[in-house]
């Protein structure tokens, strides 16, 4: 346990100081935000600070933070020092940065921000990263939660033949379209606050019941029998994804830097929930790594079938009142942000082909178009015995690529208003690092030897960091220095 405390003592103090530092680079004003004085009672709505923080954190926390350490935790303890030093430095600086840079940018979404900061030609590229991303999102937390339902609370096979399968799947369909096509305030708004306080009861009660318990935990310095020093890096890094940094944050941030109505609370919306979903992936990767040492599942189960330790970890560790309730928890995150995925999904690509958002007939176009997508992918992974597992790759491997193009945009943006553009130059070089070593070496990618994929990282990750450094500080004046 000593090594789990340590983790949380570097989340918690860490998080603290580090966000406040990042706060003090950028300055909250007083000024009106978009949500006011672009106000349009659709997707700019002034909301208060706690809704905000609520929605954020549902959003960005889906089965990302449960599903990833789950797996994540075959390579030891070492996860407890890697995901809250990745939270503060990285994800939560990450979401924090976006998020404000939009609110003083009318609240455009990552594309238009990429576009205005980098340039044209990076942001096709990454328009096309993103919307893949996102309808992977949409896919991934479409099939996690269903399966999840079934196998969990209703205690039925999830094959393709299970008819409850596929009508559990099409109500959260349903659910997708409303909320995707509606004002945010009429169900996100709503609903979320009632989501949020079951998500962190859960979490919170998981947490307990390690301690009450009694499950054991393996120090770091007693680790040797686990995998942290077999291919650690990329692997470790693009199998926890959203537990440390996602670039799916990226463009849920922004769609919450158009109702935040006083850029004071930025950092405790955006920041410290990233923080809040650092604790539950350390949670989750804690109750997983204690089912394995005490045999009651394998590692085999933990990679190919982390739905079901859901289940069993939390009834054994709650019973079954307790467990249920975890377990609905586990159920909300992820369609607490699949929805907001598609919706996220669904603004790009309106902006992309000048749609306004008052065409309703265009609108529902793209929509059905985006849903019509989705449901192919998801027929098509759930009839492949290894369709999760190909599925979670290419999405994790998607979230981390694309958290390479807003890194760059955020450094130069600091760059460019006299700011320590450092702190997002290296999480942008480590995940340059990360993403072309794997793709290179996975079977999903191009197969290569290992030696081959780290040396050509290793030239990327550098010419990444020259032209970010060779960048010009006088090309763009607008940013943090508001009057």
């Amino acid at each position: 346990m000593i090594t789990f405390i340590i983790g949380l003592i570097i989340l918690i103090v860490g998080g603290s100081l580090y966000g406040r530092f990042c706060e003090k680079i950028v300055k909250p004003t007083d000024n009106p935000t978009p949500a006011v004085t672009k106000r349009d009672d659709v997707d700019f709505v002034p909301m208060s600070g706690k809704r905000n923080a609520l929605i954020e954190l549902l959003n960005i926390a889906g089965t990302g933070p449960i599903l990833g350490p789950i797996q994540g935790a075959l390579f030891g303890p070492i996860a407890f020092i890697t995901i809250p030093i990745g939270c503060v430095i990285a994800g939560a600086f990450h979401d924090y940065m976006v998020g404000m840079i939009s609110i003083r940018n009318e609240g455009a979404q990552v594309p238009g921000l990429i576009r205005k900061i980098i340039g044209e030609h990076f942001y096709r590229i990454y328009l096309v990263f993103v919307c893949l991303l996102l309808l992977l999102i949409g896919v991934v937390f479409i099939y996690t939660p269903g399966d999840i339902f079934v196998n969990s609370l209703l205690n039925q096979k999830t094959s393709l033949s299970n008819p409850v399968m596929w009508i559990v799947y099409i109500a959260i369909f349903g659910y997708y379209i409303i909320a995707t096509l509606l004002p945010i305030d009429k169900i996100i708004g709503k609903i979320y606050p009632i989501f949020g306080a079951i998500l962190i009861i859960s979490a919170i009660a998981i947490f307990i019941g390690l301690f009450v318990k009694g499950y054991p935990l393996i120090e770091l310095w007693n680790s040797s029998s686990y995998h942290w020093n077999t291919n650690f890096i990329p692997i470790f890094f693009v199998t926890v994804t959203c537990g440390i940094c996602s670039g799916f944050h990226s463009t849920q941030a922004t769609i919450i830097s158009r109702t935040v109505s006083n850029e004071h609370t930025g950092r405790w919306t955006f920041y410290n929930m990233m923080l809040v979903e650092g604790f539950i992936a350390m949670v989750w990767a804690a109750v997983s790594m204690s089912t394995y040492i005490q045999g009651m599942t394998n590692s085999h189960t933990i990679s190919n079938s982390p739905t079901s330790i859901v289940g069993m970890v939390a009834k054994d560790m709650l019973g079954p009142i307790g467990g249920t309730i975890a377990i609905i928890g586990v159920i909300v995150l992820p369609i607490t942000s699949g929805d907001t995925a598609l919706r996220s999904l669904r603004l790009m690509i309106c902006d992309a082909l000048g749609i306004s958002q008052k065409a309703k007939k265009r609108i529902l176009l793209v929509a059905l178009l985006i849903f019509a997508t989705v449901a192919i992918i998801l027929i098509l992974a759930k009839a492949n015995p290894s369709g999760f597992n190909v599925l979670w790759r290419y999405y994790s491997w998607a979230n981390e690529a694309s958290i390479i193009f807003v890194f760059a945009m955020i450094a130069i943006y600091m760059k460019r208003n006299n700011l320590p553009y450092i702190m997002a130059l290296g999480p942008g070089c480590f995940y340059v690092f990360i993403v072309t070593s794997f793709i290179l070496n996975a079977r999903i990618g191009l197969s290569l030897p290992w030696p081959f994929s780290y040396i050509a990282a290793s030239a990327s990750t550098i010419a990444y960091a020259v032209t970010i450094c060779r960048i010009k500080s006088n090309q763009l004046n607008s940013g943090f220095a508001q009057s």
